[in-house]
Formats: structure tokens, C-alpha cells, sequence
């Protein structure tokens, strides 16, 4: 029988993916040091109007995404826009990329995902194909039998989004208490696979942004198709570290700001669908 070791990351993801001290690459590094040299030019964040469309403006000045695109939405997308020039509004001195996570999807869904806005259709298939990957390494598949801590948080947060998604799109999750990985079924991955196809490049943009954020494809799912709440998926992609958390104890300004990271990433990935829902 042909087996695989469970996938490197799946063991210490929570030992070095979360950790403050990981090595940072040299684009990181850049990145840092150039968020410095950013500073606030503008008095007011808000929004102009006409009958088909809101833009948002930055002193009158339309807001514009790093590939040159004006953030504007239809009409009826208003409130969305009312919460991107909120959140340029609520930036303080120097700007910081990381308190734009709404804007972040915003350009990521017009400068990549967007047909109207870009020729180039295959980096959505790509990002796709990456996304895909997570469904065989998704965390919530792979349990632990002790401790008793860890195991009442998988089956509180885990195993309700396993079964809402065999029962959403009648599909099968296979899940493992083994080192081996799992691989999930071949009709399961196609018809998850065109779901996310079908995805708007909003969607598809917010839906990326869960995913990489919580480290689980199914968790991302759960919560861009309302299957679970922010504060749900929240403490689904936290389970493991709650559980070190009520072991260890917390870790001053590590765990905290870890849980406020999460929460504020996944709340701007239900804001930026939520005209989905309405």
C-alpha cells in the first residue's frame, strides 16, 4: 500500500509558522523597511458617488490599487466601499500594509482576478491550482487523540465544518489521527475545485485571503460561503494554540496579537463578500 509521511508542515506548523522569531526573507525585510518611508498625505478617506458606481476618494483624489486600478464599486456594493475608505480613514501617521486587510483583497481581486481589468487569466488558475494543495494538507484533517484539551477543540471547532461541508456539497472528507497524509477523495476535489472556480473575483480574492490566513481550505470555505462566523473560524485556525495556550499559559504580546491578527483578517474576508449574503 503506497503511504506518505503527513506532510512536514502539518507537525510544526504550529512551532514555527506561528512563532515571532522566524527568519524573515530579504523581500520581507525590504518590505518592512519601505512601510517606514510610507507616511499619511491625505486629511480624509471617503467616497464619491454618481448613479452607477462608488469610488473611493483620498482628499477628493480617486484611491487606486498597485496595479493603477481605481477602487470602485457598483452602486450596490456601496456599503463596501463606505468600509475600504474607512479603513484609509483610520490609518494613523505611517502607513502600514497590514491594517489594510480589506483593501488588500479589494486590489488583489482587481489587479489578478478581475477579466475586465486584466488579459492575463492564467495566475488565477495558478492560485487556484495552490489553493487546491491546502485541501490535502487542511490542519482540521488532521486530528490528534490526546490531550483531552486539544480533542474537545477539534470536535467543537473541526468536526462541525468537516460536516457542513459533506452535507453542503455532498462531498467526502476523509480525515486522519496518523502521521500518514491523507489524500482526499478524486470527486471530492472536483467538485470543490469548480466551486471555487465559479468564485467572482472578490470571492476568489477574500476566499485566497482566508485560506492562507488560517492555513485551512476548508475553514476558508466555511466562512466566504456563511457557513460559520468570523469569531468561529477564528478560533478554528487557533485551536492548536489554544490548547498549547491552556497547557503552557500565554505568551504576552505573541498569542494575543496573534488572535487579533486572525480575527481581523478574516472579518475583512466576510466584509469584502458580505454583499454576497444580503
Amino acid at each position: 500500500m503506497k503511504s506518505a509521511l503527513r506532510p512536514f508542515n502539518q507537525i510544526t506548523r504550529r512551532y514555527i509558522h506561528r512563532t515571532p522569531f522566524a527568519c524573515q526573507s530579504e523581500s520581507e525585510a525590504a518590505a518592512q523597511r519601505a512601510e517606514r518611508t510610507l507616511k499619511r498625505f491625505w486629511k480624509r478617506a471617503g467616497i464619491k458617488e454618481d448613479q452607477e458606481s462608488v469610488t473611493v476618494v483620498l482628499d477628493h483624489r480617486n484611491l487606486r490599487t498597485p496595479g493603477k486600478h481605481i477602487v470602485q464599486f457598483p452602486k450596490q456594493q456601496r456599503q463596501l466601499a463606505l468600509l475600504t475608505a474607512a479603513e484609509w480613514d483610520s490609518q494613523t501617521q505611517n502607513l502600514k500594509a497590514h491594517s489594510l486587510p480589506l483593501t488588500s483583497i479589494v486590489a488583489r481581486a482587481f489587479d489578478t482576478f478581475d477579466p475586465t481589468r486584466t488579459l492575463d487569466t492564467t495566475v488565477r488558475t495558478g492560485v487556484i491550482d495552490k489553493l487546491m494543495q491546502y485541501l490535502d494538507t487542511d490542519a482540521i484533517c488532521y486530528h490528534e487523540e490526546f490531550p483531552e484539551a486539544l480533542t474537545q477543540l477539534q470536535d467543537t471547532y473541526w468536526k462541525p465544518i468537516i460536516e457542513w461541508a459533506q452535507t453542503t456539497f455532498d462531498v467526502k472528507i476523509d480525515t486522519t489521527t496518523t502521521i500518514f497524509a491523507v489524500t482526499q477523495p478524486k470527486e471530492t476535489r472536483e467538485k470543490l475545485r469548480n466551486i471555487v472556480e465559479q468564485m467572482d473575483s472578490l470571492e476568489l480574492a477574500a476566499f485566497e485571503k482566508a485560506v492562507m490566513s488560517s492555513k485551512s481550505f476548508l475553514i476558508g470555505l466555511a466562512l466566504v460561503k456563511n457557513g460559520i462566523t468570523v469569531e468561529t473560524a477564528a478560533r478554528a485556525a487557533h485551536v492548536e494554540m489554544t490548547a498549547q495556550m491552556e497547557r503552557w499559559g500565554e505568551v504576552e504580546d505573541s498569542h494575543d496579537v496573534e488572535r487579533e491578527y486572525i480575527r481581523q483578517t478574516l472579518g475583512s474576508v466576510a466584509v469584502a463578500i458580505m454583499h454576497k449574503h444580503q
